[in-house]
């Protein structure tokens, strides 16, 4: 199922991006040869005016064919030229070129939106003023690698419901009362070394699962830990108008941590500090489908839109082959005053594609050591 659903949602988004430059391309009156869903091979296609629908056999989102896209002699100068992708004025093509992008975080507004409508998961303290939580649980945020709590098989999502100790009556607090943050790290500092039963819920389901879990020293300031963040969230539900306000502002905070992320990934890099580690795959992101789904359809909507955002931020970086590459060409281009050798900018879409081919093979080779 996760790999369904991981399908579906990589053609929506990858359909979306493509539908940006489909529509503004189709405005400005260049011709647009084919649409295609999924990749080659064709197993049919419909046309309609002098567009082809085609419909391929790789489920793997999809792809435009806009005339004049990849300068040659034809297109150049030849009967349709004047339709022609390459000969319309800069600023034409600036557009169309960030068409996809612009419609990936159109898609991440809507789906974050619709989840604010619907209930959105929300940390205590960042809900809309005037709009109390529904709710609120104590949720693990993350659980880290080789801890008591990850030995427990605790989970990021789950909700934490109750914290208590077998050795009761010793002078020291036997049970949490009135769970939040602040009272059950007071409880793990005051049991070290000692065996705490954790109560928890996942997903859906509505049984109550127990971990047994013994507090370590933290590596930083030495008091006893599990090894988890938490947080305190609830459920915002707003109507419309806020909705779509709150909408906003998440997908513009996402956009922004994305591209911090980004940046500090490429500087590490070049330091020779990168790591793969952080950086998931294809198959990772099955998992991770996966989980949202078990947690539930707003999990899954707040997924895509985060996997939206993070498309349209890395179509922007000025690399060959992607939208920001070709961004970065048009720039040069009118700087120059002249259109760069049209044989240099495909051989330098086309090295930049392989590079990328190149990269999600090593990244998904990584996704599935991690397996292991």
């Amino acid at each position: 199922m996760s790999i369904i659903i991981f399908i579906v949602i990589l053609l929506v988004l990858v359909l979306v991006h493509e539908f940006g430059h489909f529509f503004t391309a189709k405005k400005f009156g260049i011709r647009v040869d084919e649409f295609g869903f999924g990749f080659p091979p064709k197993l049919f296609g419909l046309k309609k005016g002098e567009t082809v629908y085609s419909f391929n056999a790789i489920p793997f989102g999809g792809f435009v064919k806009i005339f004049g896209e990849n300068p040659d002699e034809e297109n150049m100068n030849g009967p349709d030229a004047n339709r022609s992708f390459v000969n319309k004025a800069k600023w034409k093509q600036a557009i169309v070129l960030s068409a996809g992008v612009f419609a990936n975080f159109l898609l991440a507004w809507i789906l974050f939106s619709v989840g604010f409508m619907s209930g959105f998961p929300t940390s205590v303290g960042n809900e809309a003023k005037g709009y109390a939580l529904e709710n609120v649980s104590l949720v693990i945020v993350s659980v880290m690698p080789d801890s008591p709590a990850q030995k427990a098989l605790l989970k990021s999502g789950d909700k934490i419901i109750s914290a208590k100790s077998p050795f009761a009556g010793q002078g020291l607090p036997d049970a949490v009362n009135q769970i939040n943050p602040d009272t059950l790290k007071s409880f793990i500092i005051s049991h070290p070394k000692e065996e705490i039963e954790i109560g928890y819920l996942r997903g859906k389901d509505q049984n109550i699962h127990i971990a047994k879990v013994t507090p370590i020293p933290n590596s930083n300031n030495g008091e006893p830990a599990i090894g988890i963040a938490m947080d305190q969230i609830g459920i915002a539900k707003l109507p419309p108008f806020f909705a779509f306000k709150e909408g906003m502002a998440l997908t513009w905070f996402v956009a922004k941590g994305t591209v911090v992320g980004l940046y500090t990934l490429i500087v590490d890099s070049i330091r020779g500090q990168g790591s793969f580690e952080s950086i998931t795959g294809p198959i990772g992101i099955i998992g991770i489908v996966g989980d949202a789904y078990k947690f539930g359809f707003i999990y899954l909507l707040s997924f895509t839109a985060l996997i939206s955002i993070n498309l349209a931020v890395i179509n922007l970086l000025p690399f060959p082959a992607l939208d920001g590459g070709r961004l970065f060409f048009l720039l040069i281009e009118k700087i120059k005053g002249s259109r760069i050798n049209p044989k240099t900018a495909n051989t330098a879409n086309m090295v930049g594609f392989v590079i990328l081919i190149f990269l999600m093979l090593v990244v998904t080779y990584h996704d599935v050591v991690k397996l292991f």
